[in-house]
């Protein structure tokens, strides 16, 4: 029997998990508390501490030196829930920014090591193929800003009617250029703003905000005139590369979208 292709998501496994786990403690009567205070070393996680050892030092730790890895972990898995019961890691920035890249790095885990047929490449040069034209060229406006949140304020007052002019904030990269080759773009915006820029509809109006290494823009994509591509056998890294890359980015969103769906937000002014 052929399973569905979702039920190979590693969102929905753990999700599923999620759902066993809490199954469990109820069966037992137990209250699904993750800052219990009861803590059990398993052979497994031992196990991991030793190939953490071993990796570091270049050889296998001595029981003493095992038993004080465990020790350590204790003391940092006894810390890390009494910080959580504190609710410490809701003020920190940066704890909130890594768990929430190691939910996209969850979403995108089998794609990264996915190895895209030849049809399904094929498929993706042919409904991409402007992205591999080593000509083609830009005509755009950017507004940029160094945060997302600023971004989104100004789409928001563009959207409600508002002019562009004065929105952006001030920085050295060109407000609008004609014409501008792929590669011009790529070494003056950077790369991850190349990527966004090619996802785009032209004459689309004001779109994004889309990042780049320097900070978020929104963009007004006027023209992308599509040189010849090359042909798909000497482009075939690039395309995957680019299959690997947008497909990642999709699942990413899909993933956040699924569990962003189980929200309510309300955002008070």
């Amino acid at each position: 029997m052929t399973l569905p292709g979702w039920t190979r998501e590693p969102l929905v496994h753990f999700l599923i998990a999620g759902m066993l786990i809490y199954a469990l403690f109820a069966w037992r009567g137990e209250e699904a508390d993750p800052a219990s205070r009861s803590i059990t070393v398993e052979r497994e996680q031992q196990a991991q501490l030793a190939l953490v050892f071993e990796r570091t030092m270049g050889r296998a730790p001595t029981d003493a030196e095992l038993d004080a890895q465990i020790e350590r972990f204790v003391r940092e898995e006894v810390l890390y829930r009494e910080a959580l019961r504190l609710g410490l890691d809701r003020e920190d920035a940066v704890v909130r920014r890594r768990m929430a890249q190691k939910m996209d790095m969850l979403a995108a885990a089998r794609i990264e090591a996915a190895t895209p047929d030849e049809p399904t490449l094929r498929e993706w040069y042919n409904t991409h193929r402007e992205r591999f034209a080593s000509e083609a060229a830009y005509s755009f406006e950017q507004l940029w800003f160094d945060s997302e949140k600023s971004a989104r304020t100004a789409q928001a007052k563009i959207a409600g009617g508002a002019g562009a002019e004065g929105l952006g904030q001030p920085i050295s990269l060109p407000p609008s250029v004609k014409a501008m080759p792929n590669a011009e773009v790529r070494s003056r915006f950077g790369i991850q703003f190349m990527q966004e820029l090619e996802r785009l509809e032209a004459g689309q109006g004001w779109q994004g905000p889309i990042p780049s290494g320097l900070g978020w823009h929104l963009v007004r994509l006027e023209l992308r005139d599509i040189g010849e591509a090359p042909p798909f056998e000497q482009v075939r890294e690039a395309v995957e590369s680019d299959w690997r890359m947008s497909t990642i980015a999709a699942r990413k969103d899909a993933g956040y979208q699924v569990l962003r769906d189980a929200y309510s937000v309300k955002v008070e002014r």
